[in-house]
């Protein structure tokens, strides 16, 4: 059976030739030079090198695959001086069969990897680092000689659709299997999500095909973050009757649609989508991290209460797509095809879209393949951009007849583009009342687009602005970047959200702070801090409090501006997050009044010097300290050194 062997440790990694250090993966060599904001931010080409020893295995009956689970952004692998592998994109699984140039001792592995800038190769220019490096596992692949095909896009080799029958009582499975031999058969078993099988059969064989239809019996749906439920299939290649190769994935058995008047449907009944985009970068190491970090961040998504997430703007790790279908999450998944069509790179949308569905095809979470964003910003040739976005809309539909596409439009890209209505759906990122002024232009855009195009399925990719935790005002206003005009802003968003509820999906911009070197604003270069939460996962903002007030179901009270507790007023605000109907306020633990409502709670209160403050909902509490000062501290205001107001587009 397969056996995986990870050769993550002890690589010689070198930047132009130059002197070597000894590395692990997964590593990048822009974890600081791509989060600084400085003019060091490095894309070059820089080589990895590691001797390892072959693994065991029968030359006469088994092979020993090579495999990447992520290298940005190209790179040519060679083995033993032969140069074994070309791959262009960063985001995605490839491997090879290296049998034939493995040594049976000792073995040389170099990696050369480039990120450096190109016009063939996604992405290019956009709002986001795009670190160099081998930045997730690499391993060795011992498998038999006659498997499950490994070699088409870096695909299991193994497809299952699943789909509830007879009014969601049962479920059809049809499993598609791919091998790289026309001897032996497949057996195909199904288990339930506590080990018990619940069916089983032979699959049909075609050559190097197989395929099997089965019938799940009171099936268990697959119903979002209420009940995820996953079942688990097992295929096995039987030679003469024993088992040379199996593969296992798990699925889950749903349904979905959305319609243009009254949004997205999960399982035959309304299922509001709202919920966050999501970088996957970390402070000081870039895009080389860890299983736990992905687990952290998928505990902090379902923590706000989101029950869908956009993978921005690329494939994300297999750890946290399997994450996603544990969780519920309802998933939008897509390639970096960004910010500007390179008609040079019209191959390379195509191989990583395959890439994307080949790889990803399994996962019950994603319902969309996202074939762009923001293409319009600087593209030229108009006319073969749309063209590749009209190839790529029917590569998806011709390759996963079970899922909708969808695009992510540019804000001043007009509602009458033609770009923004080749997908199935369409979604654009907004940014208004922060980017330019007027909270209000976000109902009046969405009621005349859906008043122009009724019969279009509208959502929103992107909407946020900045907010920094450091910095505070009582009087806060577009472009101060404090913490209370981002909760205010966010506060608006969802009440318009509630009165337009035709909308098919609603995705925060962004559930963490993210790097994106080219920037310089909040005070912090380098940083997009539109987040809920900043980079380093350590501090809420109180945007990510009014999000878990209108979407979770734990109970809770947050008071908002903890931060902000030098005030110069006599009387403030105190403002209060909670999901429960009805919050008590305490001043220096005297009861001063109850109010009762929804999501926010507002108390007009006295500062007599030092004050200690108490929000009280059943079992909830949450306390503030807030100080009446004479002279506003300094440390609150946005200082005017730098460019305070420059990004990536300009």
């Amino acid at each position: 059976m397969r056996k995986i062997h990870y050769i993550n440790n002890e690589w010689n990694f070198s930047i132009d030739g130059k002197e070597k250090v000894v590395v692990n993966i997964p590593h990048t060599w822009n974890n600081i030079d791509g989060q600084d904001g400085g003019n060091d931010y490095l894309r070059t080409l820089a080589t990895y090198e590691k001797k390892f020893e072959s693994p065991s295995f029968d030359r006469n009956s088994e092979d020993v695959y090579l495999e990447f689970d992520g290298v940005n952004s190209e790179c040519d692998v060679f083995l033993n001086d032969e140069r074994i592998i070309r791959h262009e994109g960063g985001y995605s699984t490839f491997r090879k069969n290296i049998t034939e140039v493995l040594n049976d001792g000792q073995n040389k592995l170099l990696v050369k990897v480039d990120n450096r800038p190109n016009d063939k190769v996604y992405p290019q220019k956009a709002d986001f680092t795009f670190y160099g490096g081998i930045y997730r596992d690499v391993k060795l692949v011992v498998v038999n000689k006659k498997r499950f095909d490994l070699d088409y896009f870096g695909g299991k080799g193994l497809q299952v659709t699943a789909t509830p029958i007879e009014g969601y009582k049962k479920a059809k499975v049809a499993t598609k299997m791919w091998l790289n031999t026309d001897s032996g058969e497949v057996r195909v078993t199904i288990f339930d999500k506590e080990g018990n099988e619940v069916c089983q059969e032979m699959s049909h064989r075609s050559m190097d095909e197989g395929w099997s239809d089965m019938l799940i019996q009171d099936v268990h749906l697959w119903d979002g973050i209420d009940d995820p439920y996953l079942y688990r299939l097992k295929a096995e290649l039987l030679v003469d009757g024993n088992v040379v190769d199996e593969v296992e994935t798990r699925f889950g058995v749903r349904d979905f649609h959305y319609h243009p008047k009254t949004g997205f449907y999960l399982n035959g009944r309304k299922y509001t989508l709202h919920g966050v985009s999501r970088h996957q970068d970390r402070k000081g190491l870039g895009n080389a991290i860890t299983d736990e970090m992905h687990k952290e961040d998928m505990d902090l998504i379902c923590e706000v209460g989101a029950n869908t997430i956009r993978l921005a703007h690329y494939q994300h790790s297999q750890t946290f797509y399997d994450l996603c279908d544990e969780r519920g999450m309802v998933v939008w998944a897509e390639i970096p095809y960004i910010s500007e069509h390179m008609p040079n790179a019209r191959a390379n949308t195509i191989s990583q879209m395959k890439e994307l569905i080949i790889q990803n095809y399994n996962h019950p979470s994603i319902v969309c393949w996202g074939i762009s964003n923001e293409i319009t910003i600087s593209t030229k040739d108009k006319k073969d951009m749309l063209d590749n976005h009209r190839e790529l809309n029917d590569l998806c539909h011709e390759m996963d007849k079970t899922r909708f596409t969808t695009l992510a439009c540019y804000a001043v890209c007009g509602p009458f583009n033609k770009v923004a209505h080749i997908t199935d759906t369409v979604s654009w990122n907004l940014y208004l009342g922060w980017y330019v002024p007027g909270l209000f232009l976000n109902d009046l855009w969405m009621r005349f687009f859906h008043f122009v195009y009724p019969d279009r399925s509208l959502g929103y990719s992107e909407y946020g602005c900045e907010g920094m935790p450091n910095l505070h005002s009582e009087r806060p206003r577009r472009g101060d970047h404090t913490e209370e005009y981002q909760a205010h802003y966010h506060e608006y968003m969802l009440r318009c959200f509630e009165r337009n509820p035709f909308m098919w999906a609603t995705h925060v911009w962004n559930m963490f702070d993210f790097a994106a070197d080219a920037r310089n604003q909040g005070g912090e270069p380098g940083m997009n801090h539109k987040g809920l939460i900043t980079f380093d996962r350590k501090t809420k903002k109180d945007s990510f409090y009014i999000y878990k007030a209108w979407w979770s179901k734990e109970p809770f009270v947050h008071i908002t501006s903890k931060r902000f507790r030098d005030r110069t007023s006599n009387k403030i605000t105190v403002k209060v997050y909670s999901n429960q109907n009805e919050v008590t306020l305490y001043k220096d633990g005297n009861k001063l009044e109850t109010k009762h409502g929804q999501h926010v709670f507002e108390f007009k209160v006295s500062l007599t010097g030092e004050n200690e403050f108490m929000a009280v909902s059943g079992a909830c509490r949450d306390k503030a300290v807030f100080r009446k000062v004479s002279r506003p501290n300094p440390e609150y205001i946005l200082k005017e050194s730098g460019d305070k107001g420059a990004n990536w587009t300009k």
